[in-house]
């Protein structure tokens, strides 16, 4: 699982390797103001509240830090992007863990789920996908979608199917 994730991280980098702050901040209309650094930041952060959890046995995404120097310079966000590579190079195995979160509009509804290491890598990896998806909708408004290839915020199965279908 933490080669498909850092791959996934790599195809981001090699995008914010191309991109001008200018780019990476502009309140894209399409996605109601949002930035391609703001989807970038949730992203990493989420991977670094799972690196985290593996020394307190627990990952609660509610607590991310929410750096805004991520989402606002492309070559700090790619300072984080290699530091999450090199921890994810440290996994060996999988690992038991506890989810915390606040799933609930109310305030003091927090629980706690099983889950484990590779289940919540499989999950980043699909967050970072849909985030992938909505970063290519801010690219194609700058006019900058020729940076990333076609496959870039497809799912795996979505790429599968289309190959299977000739698409």
């Amino acid at each position: 699982m933490k080669i498909f994730c850092q791959e996934n991280l790599n195809e981001i980098k090699k995008v914010l390797q191309q991109l001008t702050n200018e780019q990476y901040n502009f309140p894209s209309n399409t996605l109601f103001g949002a930035t391609i650094g703001q989807h970038v930041r949730h992203i990493l952060e989420f991977y670094q509240c799972v690196l985290s959890g593996i020394k307190t046995n627990t990952i609660n995404y509610d607590s991310r830090k929410r750096n805004p120097l991520i989402e606002t310079d492309t070559h700090y966000a790619i300072q984080i992007i290699d530091n999450i590579n090199t921890g994810l190079k440290t996994i060996n195995s999988d690992k038991l863990l506890i989810l915390e979160g606040d799933f609930c509009a109310v305030e003091g509804k927090q629980i706690k789920i099983q889950t484990s290491l590779l289940r919540e890598l499989a999950y980043c990896l699909e967050h970072s996908i849909h985030h992938q998806a909505l970063i290519k909708v801010g690219l194609l408004e700058l006019n900058s979608i020729f940076l990333i290839e076609d496959t870039f915020g497809l799912a795996p199965a979505t790429l599968r199917y289309r190959k299977q279908c000739g698409k």
